[in-house]
């Protein structure tokens, strides 16, 4: 993703710790995957969903105190960050009731984007898949193809349902740091391409030196967690983009200062913040995606999303990513590059993203730090994400509006979609949309053209 902000977390005060509370039990959701080997040939996979740490309440070991409340950490309880691990224990979640999180059939989970519960409202979530109760599912996806079905029908402007995968360790740092007593189990270990500095815990470690409130339920301290990440599917009613972004770094890593990227360092942090992306709009094609059009966004359809090596095995190198879509039981096949300075081109490669930064004029960090190589060499060991989320950094026009704002529309690359700059604005979109929600379902992991029908 570009930009992330996640302000999402609950407003009951929730946040990641890394002790093991036990006021609620922790049971997982069942979002059982395929895997195929070829076309007709898929087995079922039983796996499971686990609420990231930062929605969690966590509380003090020896009671119910909170750890952290509003934009604050308990200075009592969390003087610094070794010992806030010590003093504070990460409950189970209640994924219904509290996060409005649940399976409305076998396969399919759907994420609300506002809940009201006891103690409030929770705003948003992100899940990640299990290969087992305490530690995640690991993909390699090179020489495969990924495939979800989705229905954004119900997740308008400013709102963001996103699948995509992150280098995540799979079980959540609990063996690398002694003060993480949580793991995978209770979602930890999160990171991404934008090294958030929202993240509570990071390294088995609270995230207090330096932080300061974003908004009434967030904020932000010293320290990031960095890794590459793909993201697969980042989308509501009117846009889409899919992106890879690459790192410096080959795992889940703690930054500060200049390598987490933030303000006028971005093109000297440790990941490619930007990325490459596709988004058939941005590309030219404004009639591709959305309600009504080619792709129509009012009913649910199949992603596919292929990652084609070099030599077509395995273990060798990306070369490129092509995306196409299934629905009504027709193939359609991404949207051509309608940009002038790029050649027709409906896939991501070296030299599409090349050609597409020059167009743009944008900074190709995506090259500087190794382009589809480095990205392949990630994706040998990636953790699947699914949330929904707004965004309290810039209201997500850099996926579905004019972005920057106030930029000229008519230079090419600016427009990203048709909504208005203000649509996602976080108090305007969760009081106009706390409705809002996304449902994915029919996850395949298999060989290429093996995941998907079609008359």
């Amino acid at each position: 993703m570009m930009y992330r902000a996640f302000a999402a977390l609950s407003f009951a005060s929730v946040v990641l710790g890394q002790q093991v509370g036990t006021v609620t039990a922790e049971k997982h959701p069942s979002l059982p995957i395929e895997v195929c080997t070829k076309a007709g040939s898929c087995k079922k996979e039983s796996t499971e969903v686990t609420l990231d740490s930062n929605w969690r309440w966590t509380h003090a070991t020896s009671g119910y105190t909170n750890c952290y409340t509003g934009s604050s950490w308990n200075a009592t309880a969390c003087p610094d960050g070794k010992t806030c691990a010590a003093n504070c224990a990460l409950d189970g979640a209640e994924y219904a009731k509290t996060y409005g999180i649940t399976t409305p059939s076998t396969g399919a989970l759907k994420l609300n984007f506002v809940t009201k519960n006891d103690n409030g409202a929770n705003v948003g979530s992100r899940v990640y898949l299990m290969a087992s109760a305490s530690k995640y599912r690991m993909f390699n996806l090179l020489n495969k193809e990924f495939t979800l079905d989705v229905d954004v029908s119900k997740l308008p402007c400013g709102l963001n349902g996103a699948v995509y995968f992150s280098e995540m360790d799979e079980d959540g740092g609990l063996s690398k740091y002694k003060t993480n007593k949580a793991g995978a189990k209770y979602g930890t270990g999160y990171c991404d391409a934008q090294c958030p500095s929202d993240i509570k815990f990071i390294n088995g470690e609270a995230n207090v030196e330096g932080w300061g409130g974003a908004d009434g339920n967030s904020g932000a301290g010293k320290y990031g967690t960095c890794c590459s990440e793909m993201d697969i599917w980042e989308a509501n009613l009117d846009a889409t983009a899919y992106t890879p972004h690459p790192c410096k770094v080959s795992s889940q890593t703690r930054c500060e200062g200049a390598d987490c990227g933030n303000g006028d360092d971005r093109y000297n942090g440790l990941c490619d913040k930007d990325g490459c992306d596709f988004n058939s709009f941005r590309m030219g094609n404004k009639d591709f995606y959305g309600t009504g059009k080619t792709v129509d966004t009012s009913k649910p359809f199949t992603v596919v999303t292929q990652f084609h090596t070099v030599d077509g095995t395995d273990n060798g190198a990306l070369k490129s990513i092509h995306r196409f879509y299934v629905q009504g039981g027709k193939v359609i096949p991404n949207s051509v590059s309608q940009i002038e300075g790029i050649d027709e081109a409906n896939a991501l490669s070296d030299d599409f993203c090349k050609q597409q930064k020059t167009a743009f004029g944008d900074n190709n960090h995506f090259a500087q730090l190794g382009g589809m190589a480095a990205m392949g060499k990630s994706l040998k060991k990636m953790v699947l994400v699914l949330s929904v989320w707004d965004d309290y950094a810039v209201s997500m026009n850099w996926l579905d509006s004019n972005f920057p704002t106030d930029a000229d529309t008519s230079k090419p690359g600016v427009g990203r979609g048709r909504c208005d700059p203000e649509a996602g604005v976080p108090k305007t979109v969760e009081a106009a949309h706390p409705d809002a929600s996304v449902i994915y379902s029919n996850i395949k992991l298999g060989a290429i053209n093996s995941t998907f029908k079609a008359s």
